[in-house]
């Protein structure tokens, strides 16, 4: 099946910020299309997600990157749609820069995952089964994976005062995918009610958990305890993304109003991790930092060590953390790359070397649910896609509650899968 047509408009993302969305046409009248998501706190080593840079949005349009998707459509038409690695490779090499800093990633990704679904409505397919067979995918079982939810927000997802920018809840417990996002639901609002009762603010950030302006970041953790038990599920996992690059400056860390060597701060969170149910913590240190990296991954016992700056999606900055042995789990996110086929690679380099994967959202989103069907496709054991509130990440949400009732007795909870130290 041949592509006919690519087109780009300029929607809004869930911060109310431009980006693109992207339709394809086929030669047999097929069409579909895809949004891309964008970063607020983003790695320096993350493709380039082009951006006017003029007076309309404060700076934020995306005119250049539809612009580009023009010329993108110049190479691609005719091309067989079902050849995915083709139509990406062709992009790559349109843009010919290491970062696709000419046509930008968002541009490029916005193509490459409409590709992938209008291929699967042509070939008749449910998403995550066309993503097995397009990348010849060896996945026996289909793993529904286990939501991290950001119900506490903090860094530069909200005003909460907090340095760590993600407080999150991991359902492990649960027997199904439904009775974790139950379960889920259940302890944000009852955690809304406990806020209230306490006079605190039930406002929310970016990613849909609540920002209540707290002195110390124990008292969040006691917060968690007290709505999952309030709740029902006082056995509830926690997890953190400390997104550490934000309060790193000249070799130290600000956190709490002190300044912290990396070895001071690794006690800090080791003392977190005996005192409260965590068992895993994302961007502990600055993405650069390997020797902190290095060191708190000899520390942190049974806590799952997730790199997301860290590794930024990118193939040889994995390499690099699986030789220094830096993290055992990788956060992996469509965006930090720019096609679905380099992220695939990825997936499965970080697979092979032992390290788990999570599919991530990006804290400006959309109702775009593409990344609920690739944790599926993967089998990625787990998925962070915000808060049980706002429709742009219920979508994602929303998406594997179907994809479990359609495959019925052989959907598979992944449970702690992601969270397995090795």
């Amino acid at each position: 099946m041949k592509i006919s047509k690519i087109i780009s408009r300029e929607v809004l993302d869930s911060r109310g910020l431009p980006t693109l969305k992207t339709y394809i046409v086929l030669s047999d009248g097929t069409n579909a299309s895809a949004q891309v998501p964008s970063g607020a706190s983003t790695g320096i080593h993350e493709a380039l997600e082009l951006r006017d840079k003029e007076k309309r949005y404060l700076g934020k349009g995306v005119l250049k990157a539809i612009k580009n998707v023009s010329l993108i459509e110049k190479a691609l038409k005719n091309k067989n749609v079902f050849d995915q690695e083709e139509l990406d490779k062709t992009m790559c090499e349109l843009d010919d820069t290491e970062n696709k800093t000419k046509l930008g990633a968002n541009a490029i990704l916005s193509v490459s995952l409409a590709a992938a679904r209008a291929a699967s409505v042509a070939a008749k397919m449910p998403l995550y089964k066309y993503l097995r067979k397009a990348f010849n995918l060896k996945e026996k079982d289909f793993i529904l994976p286990c939501p991290m939810l950001n119900i506490i927000n903090g860094g530069v997802h909200a005003d909460s005062g907090l340095n760590i920018q993600e407080f999150m809840i991991v359902p492990t417990k649960q027997k199904t995918f439904s009775k974790a996002l139950q379960a889920s639901s259940e302890v944000y609002h009852t955690l809304k009610n406990i806020l209230t009762q306490n006079g605190l603010a039930t406002s929310i950030g970016d990613e849909g958990g609540f920002a209540p302006k707290l002195k110390t970041h124990e008292e969040a953790f006691k917060l968690l305890l007290k709505a999952t038990a309030a709740a029902g599920y006082p056995n509830m996992s926690f997890a953190l993304d400390c997104a550490a690059s934000e309060f790193y400056k000249e070799a130290f860390y600000f956190f709490e109003g002190k300044k912290l060597s990396y070895k001071e701060l690794s006690d800090i969170y080791s003392n977190f991790a005996r005192n409260f149910p965590i068992i895993s913590i994302e961007d502990p240190f600055e993405q650069d930092d390997w020797q902190a990296w290095e060191y708190f991954q000899k520390q942190a016992g049974k806590v799952n060590i997730v790199g997301d700056d860290l590794f930024a999606t990118n193939l040889e900055r994995l390499e690099l953390g699986i030789e220094r042995k830096a993290a055992n789990s990788i956060l992996i996110k469509l965006n930090q790359l720019g096609t679905l086929s380099q992220t695939i690679k990825v997936v499965y380099k970080a697979k092979k070397a032992g390290l788990s994967t999570i599919i991530s959202h990006r804290s400006g989103e959309t109702e775009d649910s593409f990344i609920a069907d690739l944790a599926v496709a993967v089998n990625s054991g787990a998925i962070k896609a915000g808060a049980p509130a706002r429709s742009e990440r219920l979508a994602k949400y929303n998406r594997l509650l179907e994809i479990e009732a359609e495959l019925g007795p052989k959907a598979i909870f992944a449970k702690d899968m992601a969270f397995k130290r090795k």
